[in-house]
C-alpha cells in the first residue's frame, strides 16, 4: 500500500513561495506555535518528571536487532537511576528506550511530531504530546531534561544531537552530559571532530570532550548523574 503524503505544518510555515493564503494567515500561525508552547509547558510541568533523560535514537531500528535491546536496558538502566526518559515517542530506538523505562516504572515521555507519512506514539509512552513544529518540540526536550543519551540514528539524531552540544558550547545551557551510545557507530564522527573541526581551528580541543562515547550503559547513566539538578 502506497502512503499518501501529508503537508505538514512545518512546510507550510517555511513555505518560500509566501503565497497570498500565507500572508492572510501568517498571524494565525504565530498563534497556533504559541498554543504548542503552552500545551507543552502546562503537561510537561504537571507531569513533574523529576531529572529526565532524553534519550534519541532511530525510528528505523529494527525491533529484533541488538540496538533495540540495547536501547531497552539503556531506558531500564536510566529508570533505574531514578530518572525519567523522553524520547521522540516514535518506533524504534525511541521506543525501545521508552519500553525500558516502563519496565523500570518510571515516567516514559513521548515527544511526537507531525510528519509527511504517518509515524505514530509507540505504546510505551505513559505521558503523550504531539507537535506540529520541530522548534517547539526541541525546546521541550531542553527545558525537561538534564542529559541526553544518543543511539545510533540518522538526520533527525543528528540534528538534535548537535543543537544540544552548540547549547552546551555556547553556555546557553548549564552542567549538561551528552553520551553517545556505541563506539562502532560514534567513533568515526567523533574522530573527524579531532582530526578535522580541532586541527582548522574550528572547534576547541575541549569542546570535543564535551562528548562522552561508550559502549558501557553504566557508564553512560553515572555521567548522565553528573546533570541532576
Amino acid at each position: 500500500m502506497t502512503l499518501k503524503r501529508r503537508v505538514t505544518a512545518d512546510e507550510h510555515l517555511l513555505d518560500t513561495a509566501h503565497s497570498e493564503e500565507w500572508k492572510q494567515k501568517a498571524a494565525w500561525r504565530v498563534m497556533k506555535i504559541q498554543a504548542e508552547f503552552v500545551e507543552g509547558f502546562d503537561t510537561l510541568e504537571a507531569a513533574e518528571l523529576g531529572d529526565a533523560i532524553g534519550v534519541y535514537g532511530s525510528a528505523r531500528t529494527n525491533v529484533d536487532g541488538d540496538e533495540y535491546k540495547l536501547g531497552i536496558e539503556l531506558g531500564r538502566k536510566l529508570g533505574e537511576a531514578g530518572f525519567s526518559v523522553i524520547t521522540g515517542g516514535g518506533p524504534g530506538a525511541m521506543e525501545a528506550a521508552n519500553r525500558g523505562a516502563a519496565d523500570a516504572g518510571v515516567k516514559s515521555v513521548g515527544l511526537g511530531i507531525e510528519l509527511p507519512f504517518e509515524q505514530g506514539i509507540n505504546p510505551y509512552v505513559d505521558i503523550q504530546l504531539d507537535f506540529h513544529y520541530f522548534f517547539v518540540r526541541k525546546v521541550m526536550f531542553l527545558k525537561y531534561s538534564c542529559g541526553f543519551c544518543a543511539l545510533p540514528g540518522g538526520y533527525g539524531t543528528m540534528d538534535e544531537l548537535f543543537e544540544s552540544l552548540t547549547l552546551v558550547q555556547t553556555e546557553k545551557v548549564g552542567k549538561f552530559p551528552i553520551a553517545l551510545i556505541g563506539t562502532d557507530f560514534w567513533g568515526g564522527l567523533v574522530d573527524w571532530l579531532r582530526d578535522v573541526m580541532v586541527r582548522e581551528g574550528k572547534i576547541g580541543p575541549d569542546d570535543v570532550n564535551l562528548l562522552l562515547v561508550t559502549d558501557d550503559l553504566d557508564e553512560a547513566v553515572e555521567h548522565m548523574k553528573s546533570g541532576r539538578k
